[in-house]
């Protein structure tokens, strides 16, 4: 997709309120991905991806800029936790497995679009097994009428959802189950390959619930394994974003006790972010133009603190500020996914029709606001500890057994129900 920087930054506007420095420089290492792509191959190898490291508190938005840019672009995207990786030669996670998680995520995007590919034919086909199970089953109501319209009447009611709950028996494919390894899991069919004849089995079922099956089989017969891990790793290369969280926990100085070393987890992540070639069960992955995303509170430790290498690997740092009332005033109106709608869908399901009035809106901002600076600031989080409290009573009385009514929820109300809040009542037991 080849958004200009400006575009890019309005896509991200519709989800996340402020932060606009930090998303200038993500649209900008975005955009100078599609320029890359343009250039000759010589001149594409010169060129790899400036990355960025973000330093903010926690809940302002760092994860959900890296987390949307990745869906906007349809780029292979994976989260990982700086702290869960331990240094070479001790238990745990090696900084590796980090590339390994990305080409599994790359294959099922790639797998994903190519069964979207073929799921014309693989439905056509699914609908054909079925019919013949459906036919034998629903004989007793052909009565003289012809197979052929018998067939297309049936066919127009499977189409229609009308045998959805329908319980038929069916053979399957009896897949292997994976076995779980340190590290992952390994596929006794993709060490076997061909060399195991596919087992199946009959399997009780819904027609609901068969169609999706055999469809997920169909489609598995008509996509090019080898064709999907080449593209797979293609991606991985060339678009994938890793977004390192916590990378300030593995900055701090003088590490003492029986603490894995963190410095030596930094200068196992360097050649990764530098660049260097990982092993993965699809094929080689060379890592030198992955774009990778760094980001961490950095209340105690700095980014100084980091190894110079690492530093420099990350030559673009921006800083996200604290969330404001108006910043909560505008996520709680503004973006697709506001909390407030969210909260309004889920209720609806009870029949209530919540309305939230303007000066509600701007109290529960406030509230929010205040309760971020005297107590610990979590960001836009403690927007969900507010509307939980503050819905309390709604939520749990509400069970969808009246017709829909509604309710308004102003300025008093949140006045009311949050005076314990307001005069500094702990709320931990809302805070994940």
């Amino acid at each position: 997709m080849d958004l200009s920087p400006k575009q890019i930054v309005n896509e991200l506007d519709k989800y996340i309120v402020g932060q606009d420095e930090a998303k200038r420089a993500v649209a900008i290492a975005l955009r100078n991905r599609y320029r890359r792509s343009k250039l000759s191959p010589e001149q594409q190898d010169e060129i790899t991806p400036k990355n960025i490291i973000m330093k903010g508190p926690t809940g302002v938005g760092k994860t959900e800029i890296a987390r949307r840019l990745a869906k906007l672009v349809k780029a292979p995207f994976i989260k990982v936790e700086a702290t869960k990786y331990t240094e070479v030669g001790y238990v745990g996670r090696d900084v590796e497995s980090m590339i390994r998680d990305l080409a599994e995520c790359a294959v099922r995007l790639v797998r994903s679009e190519k069964t979207e590919e073929v799921s014309a034919k693989a439905t056509k086909t699914a609908e054909n097994r079925i019919l013949r199970t459906l036919k034998d089953a629903k004989r007793h109501e052909q009565g003289d009428t012809a197979d052929v319209v018998f067939e297309n009447k049936l066919l127009d009611g499977l189409r229609s959802g009308k045998y959805d709950d329908t319980l038929i028996e069916i053979e399957v494919v009896d897949a292997p189950k994976d076995i779980e390894v340190a590290g992952g899991s390994i596929s006794i069919g993709s060490i076997f390959g061909d060399m195991m004849p596919k087992k199946t089995k009959k399997r009780k079922m819904t027609v609901q619930e068969a169609k999706k099956l055999i469809i997920m089989e169909e489609a598995d017969k008509l996509i090019d394994d080898d064709a999907v891990n080449a593209e797979a790793i293609r991606r991985a290369e060339n678009e994938g974003i890793i977004f390192i969280d916590e990378i300030d926990k593995i900055a701090g100085k003088g590490n003492q006790g029986t603490d894995v070393s963190r410095e030596g987890v930094q200068r196992d992540i360097l050649p990764i972010v530098e660049g260097c070639t990982v092993n993965t069960k699809y094929g080689p992955i060379r890592t030198d133009f992955i774009l990778f995303i760094a980001a961490g509170a950095f209340h105690v430790a700095k980014v100084e603190d980091l190894i110079p290498e690492l530093q420099g690997r990350f030559p673009i740092s921006v800083e996200l500020k604290s969330l404001s009332k108006e910043d909560f005033i505008r996520i709680l109106t503004q973006p697709q996914n506001a909390v407030t709608r969210q909260y309004a869908l889920l209720l609806s399901v009870e029949n209530i029709d919540l309305e939230f009035t303007d000066d509600a809106i701007e109290t529960i901002a406030q509230i929010s606001a205040d309760i971020n600076e005297t107590k610990e600031d979590i960001g836009a989080r403690r927007l969900h500890t507010v509307m939980e409290y503050l819905l309390e009573d709604i939520s749990f009385n509400a069970s969808g057994d009246y017709p829909e009514f509604k309710i308004t929820i102003d300025k008093k109300y949140v006045e009311e129900h949050l005076s314990n809040m307001i005069s500094g009542r702990d709320l931990k037991k809302y805070v994940l």
